[in-house]
């Protein structure tokens, strides 16, 4: 246990909805063993969203085996709710990630008839009935794979009509899907129902997103996709902000990182930024409050601080999540750059 303080999460309200993959990652050592973690895209960012004091609840099934307890586990003990807390038969994801001398992650995985697949969008909706104070849902990754696209669309699409603000993180996984064209498709269908997109530089090349550089690309896609909000990661360079209405934010480290990995630091990023969005304008409700045009002060500080939170993940083994006290510190005590 990490930290007693997180195990409760102050937050009665449910504020958050994730739906997506939880897995184990079998993480490739240098003795060629592999060791076992708990993760997966949607899972980290729901662990990151309830470490920063984010009501959240997780929507998909999780196994009876002993993967799935420990992830069931994991979740619970950081503050999440289980929107579906009775397991299911069938087995857990499995990742098999090798990491390059710089800590950066490439995965294998193993999906068919799986416990977080077990879903339908019917259902997914009706959870979400459940919840109406719920302000935000979010998925992506490999939700976005267009085998599932049954299962999300209707749903993400039930989100938006619903008055609740969705979020995509595109998060694409090329290695793992056949048909490049129809994920392509599938992944820019997701991102028109969003209000909030996420993408890293490689995710737009991934897409083949037309513009000279990645700001470019990015504009490029926010435009096209008619996002209010997109965030734009780019390693070590930093990452961007672009608004509806033109405007844009770019900010970085002021020093380096002492990197042990990147496993999670997207994920751990945009829980920064939801979380920060979500605190934007408390006490005032509905989605047009969270979407509301940004002052220089308000798109600074969104940025900062999901730059924090990724940056505290990757000066960590494997996907440890920040709390909200720890990345406040850490704005705090090394700002970032902007310009």
């Amino acid at each position: 246990m990490e930290n007693p303080a997180i195990m409760e999460n102050p937050r009665n309200v449910l504020q958050v909805a994730c739906a997506g993959e939880a897995l184990i990652d079998l993480i490739a050592q240098r003795d060629g063993l592999y060791e076992p973690c708990l993760g997966g895209a949607v899972f980290n960012l729901t662990r990151a969203l309830a470490r920063q004091d984010i009501g959240t609840l997780y929507l998909n099934p999780l196994s009876r085996d002993r993967f799935g307890r420990q992830l069931a586990a994991g979740l619970v003990g950081d503050g999440v709710q289980l929107g579906q807390p009775q397991p299911v038969t069938q087995i857990t994801s499995l990742a098999v990630v090798a990491l390059d001398d710089s800590g950066h992650p490439d995965y294998a995985f193993y999906r068919q008839g799986v416990a977080d697949r077990a879903v339908s969008a019917e259902n997914l909706i009706e959870l979400c009935q459940r919840e109406p104070a719920l302000e935000l849902v979010c998925t992506g990754a490999l939700a976005l794979d267009p085998d599932d696209a049954g299962r999300y669309l209707p749903w993400l699409r039930a989100q938006r009509d619903a008055g609740r603000v969705v979020v995509v993180d595109a998060n694409l996984r090329p290695s793992v899907m056949p048909d490049m064209d129809a994920y392509r498709r599938n992944v820019y269908a997701a991102m028109q129902i969003a209000d909030v997109v996420k993408v890293s530089d490689e995710d737009l090349e991934h897409l083949a997103t037309p513009g000279g550089n990645a700001l470019a690309q990015a504009h490029y896609l926010r435009e096209a996709t008619g996002a209010r909000l997109l965030v734009l990661t780019q390693g070590a360079q930093g990452a961007c902000l672009l608004t509806h209405d033109g405007q844009q934010w770019q900010a970085r480290e002021s020093q380096p990182l002492k990197v042990v990995d990147t496993v999670g630091a997207g994920d751990c990023f945009l829980a920064g930024f939801v979380a920060a969005l979500l605190t934007r304008n408390e006490g005032t409700a509905g989605s047009g409050a969270l979407l509301a045009p940004l002052d220089d002060m308000t798109g600074r500080r969104l940025l900062a601080h999901a730059v924090a939170s990724a940056s505290l993940c990757v000066m960590r083994r494997g996907c440890v999540p920040p709390t909200r006290l720890e990345v406040q510190a850490r704005v705090e005590q090394v700002p970032c750059v902007f310009g």
